[in-house]
């Protein structure tokens, strides 16, 4: 790893416990005490984000009954967000969504609790230890090879997959929320996330209040007042797989309204890296128009996978 793309990693959201410094831990402008809910010592602030402040901390009572490794991040509101009505019911969608899903390569939550003493809300789940993929495109400004890319992306496709089938939807998918772990790929951050419509259980809550789509990777019909949908998930996770592939984002990070008023999706050019037999699928998979995105995450997968015909003939699969 690079010195650069090291210190850079710094401040990602979840890092390992000798990558990160020391930060004191508070909320609305006033310290944490340093044991939450009786049992949660807080250690060091990991990441700030628009929507939320994540800490490492040591589980107590796993420590206390020998666990080796009782370490876990907490996720509480960021400031503006707690002074909101419907800020703890926000954490709680995005702890019941994720915990909706079960797959290696999404961020493994374990609990949902709330610190009387300070009345905050807050989440625990996994210490991942890694490199989000905004902070691995700095050491490969130029792209991934393909055969790294495609241990990324068949994975997070996976994932993606496996949550539009249990009818969850990230809608912030960007590389700054996938994590590279030691065992692959990880999902996390669904705090814009929502359920499809008939999912029993899961609570679906209007976003339009907080306004937090990213730019760079919401899909046009986001930005103009459109629901999240598993099309508009699609949209976002072709630009992380095109930006991985060629260093660069599709549309040069403009909004998605804006790239299709300047009609940059006719620039649109094949990643030198990306086998051709995959260009078509991610190209429709990048369409601004969403009668025209015509692409799931399941289809998406199903070409970076294929083995084109010349390949598996030389592999001996057509012998």
């Amino acid at each position: 790893m690079s010195e650069r793309a090291s210190e850079a990693g710094l401040h990602s959201a979840f890092v390992g416990a000798d990558q990160v410094q020391c930060a004191p831990a508070s909320v609305r402008g006033k310290a944490l005490p340093d044991v939450v809910a009786g049992r949660y010592r807080i250690e060091r602030l990991l990441g700030v984000g628009g929507m939320g402040c994540v800490y490492r901390a040591r589980d107590l009572l796993h420590e206390q009954f020998g666990d080796p490794a009782p370490l876990v991040a907490l996720k509480f509101l960021a400031d503006s967000l707690d002074q909101s009505p419907d800020g703890a019911a926000l954490l709680y969608s995005e702890f019941a969504l994720t915990r909706h899903l079960y797959h290696p390569n999404v961020v493994r939550l374990y609990t949902f609790e709330v610190d009387t003493d300070c009345q905050r809300a807050f989440i625990s789940m996994e210490l991942m230890q890694g490199l989000t993929l905004d902070r691995l495109l700095c050491e490969h400004p130029l792209g991934l090879p393909w055969k790294m890319l495609r241990s990324i992306a068949l994975p997070l496709l996976d994932a993606v997959v496996h949550a539009h089938r249990r009818g969850v939807l990230h809608a912030d998918l960007k590389p700054s929320n996938v994590m590279l772990c030691d065992d692959g790929p990880r999902l996390f951050d669904f705090g814009l996330g929502q359920a499809e419509e008939g999912m029993p259980g899961l609570a679906r809550l209007s976003r339009t209040r907080f306004n937090a789509w990213t730019p760079g990777y919401a899909a046009a019909e986001l930005l103009e007042g459109a629901a999240p949908s598993a099309c508009s998930d699609v949209f976002a996770l072709a630009c992380v797989l095109y930006e991985l592939a060629g260093g660069k984002h599709p549309y040069r990070r403009l909004p998605a309204t804006q790239a299709r008023t300047e009609g940059l999706e006719r620039e649109l050019r094949a990643p030198n890296t990306l086998p051709r037999h995959c260009w078509s699928a991610l190209r429709t998979a990048l369409a601004l128009d969403a009668s025209r995105r015509t692409m799931t995450a399941s289809e998406l997968h199903a070409a970076l996978s294929r083995v084109p015909f010349w390949r598996a003939r030389w592999q001996g699969r057509w012998w």
